[in-house]
């Protein structure tokens, strides 16, 4: 898939058909956007696992964080990528592990990894990449 840009049709569905995300790279400060993030999908009714080993076990908008994706011990149908881009393959790794496969891993601005998506897209997960979700499902779906 060309990541250079996404359809509306192509982001809304994604929107529309989630229900659970882990979000890699949760942070309990609210000046960090993945907290402020994690608040506006809370609110939109997304159910948010937080994902941050050096907070595991504490709680980030009232969810207890995971240390790693393979702790959280329901399924996820998308995987949030807070995390720099060098370390995007090594979420999708983790993601691959998991049993069933989440649908969407979802990388956010700033963070894009082709080999890593190519991967993902291979193993029939959809990829988004350099966007974010707060962003757009105001545009796209409220």
């Amino acid at each position: 898939m060309n990541h250079d840009s996404y359809t509306d049709d192509f982001l809304a569905q994604i929107l529309h058909s989630v229900k659970t995300i882990a979000l890699t790279g949760a942070s309990p400060n609210p000046a960090r956007p993945s907290n402020g993030v994690m608040g506006y999908l809370l609110s939109r009714g997304y159910e948010v696992i937080p994902v941050n080993p050096g907070q595991a076990g504490k709680q980030i908008h009232g969810r207890t964080v995971f240390a790693r994706l393979a702790d959280i011990p329901v399924p996820i149908d998308m995987v949030d990528v807070f995390r720099a881009a060098e370390y995007l393959d090594g979420v999708v790794e983790e993601a691959l592990a998991l049993k069933p496969l989440p649908k969407v891993i979802w990388a956010q601005l700033g963070v894009r990894d082709d080999a890593a998506a190519a991967k993902a897209e291979a193993a029939g997960i959809k990829v988004v990449m350099n966007r974010c979700p707060a962003i757009e499902y105001p545009r796209l779906i409220a």
